[in-house]
C-alpha cells in the first residue's frame, strides 16, 4: 500500500513538473532553434544578457503588479503611471535634492518603491471613497498621475539624474535585476501565501459577500493590494530608467498604459502555469519566456520591425486565449486521436 502511494506521489510530483515547465521549454527551445537555424546568438555581448536579466524583471514585477487586483475583479490601468511618476519623484530626490553619490542607485530604488507604495494608497483610497467601479477610477488616477508628472518635469525628459556612476553600474550588471526579481518574488509569495492578509486575500477572490460575511475587512485589504501594487511598480520605474538612461515626463492621453499591456500574455501564461505549482512562480517563467522573445526580437532587428513585433504578440495572446477558452474540447481531441493512433497500433501487431 506504501509503495502503491509514493508511486502515485512520485507520478503527481512528475506531472506538476512537466506541467510547470512544458511551456517556458517549448518556448525557449523554439526562440533557440530560430537562432540557431540563422547562424545568430541571443546573447552576443554581455550587455545583452544584462538587458535580458532587466526585461524579465519588468514583466514579471508587472505581471504580478497587475494579477494581484485583476484576479480580485479590479482592473488597474494606472499601474504605468504609477511606475513614471514614482521613479520621477525619486530621481529628483536623490540626485537633485541629496546630491546622489556612491550607492544612490540603492536610495532611488528604496525611495520608488516608498513613494510607489503612497501613490498606490491613495489610488486604493480614492477607489473605496468613490465607490465607482474600479475601471473608471484607475483611469481618472492615470490621467492626474501623468499630470503630476508633466507638471514636474515640464514635459521633458529625465537625463542628467538618472546618468551617473551608480545607475550605470546597477544597469550594467546582469546580477542585479536579477536579485531584485528574486526577491520580490519571494516577499509577494510570503505575503500572499504565508500571512493573515495574503489568506483574506483569496478568501475574498474566492467568495466576496461570503468572506464580509465571515468578518474578512475588504476595505483595508483592498487598499492594502493597491498599495503593494504601487510599491511593485516602483521597482519597475526604478528598472526602466536604470536600462534606458532617462525617464519621459512627457507622456499624457494615457500614454503609460503601454507598461501594463506587456504584462497581460506573461499574466495569462503564468496563471495556467500556476494550476500546476504557484501563480507567482507561473509569472516568473512567463517573464523569463517573454524576455526571451524580447531578446530574439533584438537580435532580429533588421528583419523583425517594431509593428511586426506587436502583431506577434497580439496573435500569442489571441492564440493562448483561445487556447484556454477551448481547453476541454482540444484535450478531448487529442485524446481521441491518441486513442484512434494507439487502437491502430495494436490491431497491427495483432495482425
Amino acid at each position: 500500500m506504501n509503495a502503491l502511494m509514493g508511486k502515485k506521489h512520485m507520478a503527481d510530483i512528475g506531472k506538476r513538473a512537466i506541467g510547470t515547465l512544458a511551456i517556458p521549454v517549448i518556448f525557449i527551445a523554439v526562440l533557440l532553434i530560430i537562432c540557431a537555424a540563422n547562424g545568430r546568438n541571443v546573447f552576443p555581448t554581455e550587455a545583452s544578457f544584462a538587458n535580458f536579466t532587466a526585461s524579465a524583471a519588468v514583466i514579471t514585477i508587472t505581471t504580478i503588479a497587475l494579477s494581484i487586483n485583476l484576479n480580485s475583479g479590479r482592473f488597474d490601468f494606472s499601474l504605468g503611471s504609477m511606475a513614471v511618476l514614482s521613479s520621477v519623484i525619486a530621481a529628483k530626490i536623490t540626485y537633485s535634492i541629496l546630491g546622489g553619490g556612491s550607492g544612490s542607485a540603492v536610495l532611488m530604488l528604496l525611495l520608488s518603491v516608498v513613494v510607489g507604495a503612497i501613490i498606490g494608497a491613495l489610488s486604493g483610497g480614492i477607489y473605496v471613497l468613490l465607490k465607482i467601479p474600479p475601471i473608471i477610477t484607475s483611469l481618472g488616477v492615470t490621467l492626474i498621475l501623468e499630470g503630476v508628472t508633466y507638471t514636474i518635469t515640464e514635459g521633458s525628459y529625465i537625463t542628467a539624474e538618472v546618468r551617473n556612476a551608480s545607475m550605470t553600474a546597477f544597469s550594467g550588471g546582469w546580477y542585479y535585476p536579477l536579485i531584485v526579481m528574486i526577491a520580490v518574488l519571494a516577499i509577494i509569495i510570503y505575503l500572499f501565501d504565508h500571512t493573515k492578509f495574503g489568506y483574506n486575500y483569496k478568501a475574498l477572490k474566492e467568495g466576496q459577500k461570503v468572506s464580509v460575511n465571515t468578518g474578512i475587512k475588504e476595505i483595508p485589504n483592498a487598499i492594502a493590494c493597491y498599495l503593494i501594487c504601487g510599491a511593485l511598480m516602483g521597482v519597475v520605474g526604478f528598472i526602466n530608467s536604470s536600462r534606458s538612461t532617462l525617464i519621459n515626463g512627457g507622456s499624457l492621453n494615457f500614454g503609460s498604459i503601454g507598461i501594463m499591456f506587456t504584462a497581460f500574455l506573461p499574466m495569462f501564461i503564468g496563471g495556467f502555469i500556476g494550476r500546476f505549482s504557484n501563480d507567482k512562480l507561473g509569472y516568473f517563467l512567463a517573464g523569463i519566456s517573454m524576455a526571451f522573445l524580447n531578446s530574439t526580437f533584438v537580435v532580429f532587428a533588421n528583419e523583425v520591425t517594431s509593428s511586426t513585433q506587436s502583431i506577434i504578440n497580439a496573435v500569442l495572446l489571441v492564440v493562448f486565449l483561445i487556447y484556454l477558452s477551448n481547453e476541454r474540447a482540444i484535450g478531448n481531441f487529442f485524446k481521441k486521436c491518441f486513442g484512434a493512433m494507439t487502437s491502430h497500433s495494436k490491431a497491427r501487431k495483432g495482425a
